[in-house]
C-alpha cells in the first residue's frame, strides 16, 4: 500500500476554482492575470508542507508477515509473533512497550490499549476489526512513544468509544501550577506524535470529553474517520494536517482544533503558535463552537471542507484559503482572522489571504472579519451576512482588504468595503428595494454590458462586487429581479464607498467607539459643538438626580425641584 502526500501535486491547481459570481464582462489583460497568478503563487509558496510536521508519506505501510497479532477479547486477550515479548497483558489491560508493528483484532467491552515505549523508532498500530470501550478511562492511549501511527486495515471498521464518566479535561491543572494538565482527555490520546492512516474506517465516540487528541503534533493521512464529541472533536496542540481522507465531526466544542498557545520550549528554541493545514480529502463538520480552531495559522491548499454548523467557522491569527472548497455556515462570524482580542485596532501579524479558493460563507454577524488586514488575490469568494448594522456585516476588515485578482460577491448586512486604491475594481451598494432569495442581481456598466451577476442566496439589500473588468471611478448600475424583469436598484461609482470608511483600509463610520450618532471619534465632542454657558441648567425634562446622588468632583448638582 503505498500513499503519497497531495499536497505539492496539488500546489499548481491551488488557484483552479469555478466563481460563484460569474464573470460575463472583460475577463481582465494578461498583464492583470499574470500579476492575479504572482500574488497566489507567492500565498500558496508560504503555507506549510508535510515536511514540517513528523510524518512521511508511507507511514501507512507495513508488512502483515512482520506483525505481532494482537487477539483482543474480554479477559482473553493474547499475543503472538516476534514481537509478542513486548505486549503485556494484565486483565483487560494490553500495553505495548517496544517499537514494532502489531495487527490488532477484536473486542474488549471495558479494557484498554497503552503504547509505553521509551525506545526510538515508530509503534504502527494496524486496527483490523478493533472494538474498545472503557468506562473509566481512554480506551486507546499513547503514554510514550517516539511515534506511533493508527493505521486502518483495508476493509476494516473500528470502533473506540468511552463512557460518560469522570475523567481529566483539558482545562485541568494542577493547581501548584500554571502548566495544562496532560492526563487523558480524549477517547484517543497521545502525549507524543500521532498520525492516523490506511483506508478503513476508525468511528470514534467522545462521551466524556474530546474525541481525538494529541499533545504533539497529529496528522491525517488517510482513511474515513468518523467523530462525535461532547466536547472537542479531534484536536493537535501543536499541529493538526490533514493529506487526505473523509473526516466527519459532529461535536459541541470545536470541531476540529490546534491550540498550542506558548512559542517556548524548554530548550530554548521557538516553537509555532498551534497550526492546521488541509492539503486535501473531504472535512464536515457540525460544531457547537468554532469549526476549526488555530491559534497560528488555519491554511486550506485543497480538498472539500464544509462547516455545515458552528458559532465562529474558521477562526485563527493567520488564515489562508488558498484551493480546493470551503463552504461555512455559522451563527457568528464566518471567518475571524483574529489575534484572540476584540477592538478596532489593526493587530499586528493577522491576516486573512483568500488566495484561490472557493469560498462561501453564510454567517449571523461578520461575514470576512479581520482584526488586521485582508487580501483577495484569487479564487471566488461569496458571503452573506444576516447582521444589520451595529458595526456587523458581510465585510469587517479593521486594516486594509485589498483586492488585486479573483470575485468577490457580499450581501447582507453593509458595514465595510474593499480598500479604495485596490488593484482590482469593486463597488458597493445599497439597493432600493430588498432583493428576494433566488432573484437575480446583475452589475452593468456605462455601456450597458454586465460585468458580473448573482442570484441572492438570501434575501438583501445590499451588495458588494468586485471582478476582473470593473474599473475604478467607472459608474455602474446594479440591476435586479426575476429572469427577464431586472429593473435598476442602485448606481455606484467603483472604488467609493459613502459609508463612512476612513482611508484606504477602510475602517468604520464616524463616532467612533462608544460614539454616537453626533459626537465625534471616540465619542469626542465635535470640534464648534461648544460648551454650555454659565449658570447654565439642565431643562425640566432632564429630570433630577436620585437623593443618594453624589456628583463628580468639580460638578456642581443641579438644584432639585
Amino acid at each position: 500500500m503505498k500513499h503519497q502526500s497531495p499536497l505539492r501535486r496539488r500546489l499548481s491547481a491551488a488557484v483552479a476554482a469555478s466563481a460563484a459570481l460569474i464573470v460575463l464582462g472583460a475577463c481582465g489583460t494578461s498583464n492583470d492575470e499574470a500579476s492575479n497568478a504572482s500574488a497566489t503563487t507567492s500565498a500558496v509558496a508560504s503555507l506549510a508542507s508535510l515536511d514540517d510536521t513528523h510524518a512521511d508519506t508511507n507511514d501507512g505501510e507495513y508488512d502483515v508477515d512482520d506483525a505481532t497479532r494482537i487477539d483482543l477479547a474480554d479477559g482473553a486477550s493474547s499475543a503472538s509473533g516476534s514481537g509478542a515479548d513486548a505486549v503485556r497483558t494484565t486483565g483487560d489491560l494490553v500495553t505495548i512497550t517496544a517499537p514494532g508493528t502489531y495487527l490488532l483484532s477484536g473486542e474488549l467491552t471495558d479494557g484498554q490499549v497503552v503504547v509505553s515505549s521509551s525506545a526510538d523508532g515508530k509503534v504502527k498500530l494496524v486496527l483490523d476489526g478493533v472494538s474498545i470501550t472503557s468506562t473509566t478511562t481512554s480506551p486507546l492511549v499513547v503514554e510514550e512513544s517516539d511515534e506511533t501511527v493508527v493505521i486502518l486495515a483495508d476493509g476494516s471498521t473500528n470502533t473506540l468509544a468511552d463512557t460518560a464518566t469522570a475523567r481529566a479535561t483539558d482545562e485541568s491543572a494542577d493547581e501548584s501550577s500554571d502548566e495544562e494538565s496532560d492526563d487523558p482527555n480524549a477517547t484517543l490520546f497521545s502525549r507524543d506524535d500521532l498520525t492516523i492512516a490506511g483506508t478503513g474506517t476508525l468511528r470514534v465516540a467522545g462521551n466524556t470529553n474530546d474525541a481525538i487528541t494529541s499533545k504533539d503534533g497529529l496528522v491525517i493521512l488517510s482513511g474515513t474517520i468518523e467523530v462525535t464529541s461532547v466536547d472537542d472533536g479531534i484536536r493537535g496542540k501543536d499541529y493538526l494536517v490533514i493529506e487526505d481522507g473523509t473526516i466527519t465531526v459532529d461535536a459541541q466544542g470545536d470541531g476540529l482544533k490546534a491550540d498550542n498557545e506558548s512559542t517556548e520550549t524548554s530548550s530554548g528554541k521557538a516553537k509555532e503558535l498551534g497550526w492546521f493545514q488541509l492539503d486535501g480529502g473531504t472535512v464536515t463538520i457540525d460544531a457547537g463552537d468554532d469549526g476549526i480552531d488555530a491559534e497560528g495559522a488555519l491554511n486550506v491548499t485543497a480538498g472539500e471542507l464544509t462547516i455545515a454548523s458552528s458559532v465562529e467557522g474558521l477562526e485563527a491569527r493567520q488564515i489562508t484559503l488558498a484551493g480546493g472548497t470551503v463552504d461555512v455556515t455559522a451563527s457568528d462570524d464566518g471567518l475571524n482572522a483574529t489575534a484572540g482580542n476584540g477592538g478596532e485596532a489593526v493587530q499586528d501579524g493577522v491576516l486573512l489571504s483568500l488566495a484561490g479558493a472557493e469560498v462561501t460563507v453564510a454567517a449571523g454577524s461578520d461575514g470576512i472579519d479581520s482584526n488586521g488586514n485582508a487580501v483577495l488575490s484569487g479564487g471566488s469568494v461569496t458571503v452573506h451576512s444576516a447582521a444589520r448594522g451595529g458595526g456587523d456585516g458581510s465585510i469587517d476588515v479593521n486594516g486594509t482588504f485589498d483586492i488585486t485578482g479573483g470575485t468577490l460577491v457580499a450581501t447582507g448586512g453593509l458595514s465595510g468595503a474593499p480598500s479604495a486604491d485596490s488593484d482590482q475594481g469593486w463597488v458597493v451598494a445599497s439597493l432600493e428595494t430588498t432583493v428576494a432569495t433566488g432573484q437575480q442581481l446583475e452589475v452593468v456598466d456605462a455601456e450597458g454590458t454586465t460585468v458580473a451577476s448573482h442570484t441572492a442566496t438570501q434575501e438583501t439589500s445590499s451588495l458588494i462586487v468586485s471582478a476582473p473588468g470593473i474599473e475604478a471611478g467607472a459608474t455602474y448600475t446594479v440591476r435586479a429581479g426575476a429572469a427577464g424583469e431586472l429593473a435598476d436598484v442602485a448606481t455606484a461609482t467603483a472604488n467609493e464607498y459613502a459609508g463612512g470608511f476612513g482611508g484606504p483600509g477602510g475602517g468604520r463610520p464616524a463616532g467612533g467607539p462608544g460614539g454616537g450618532s453626533d459626537s465625534g471619534p471616540g465619542g469626542e465632542r465635535p470640534e464648534g459643538m461648544g460648551t454650555p454657558p454659565e449658570g447654565w441648567t439642565p431643562p425640566d425634562e432632564m429630570g433630577t438626580p436620585p437623593e443618594d446622588w453624589t456628583p463628580p468632583e468639580g460638578m456642581e448638582p443641579p438644584a432639585r425641584q
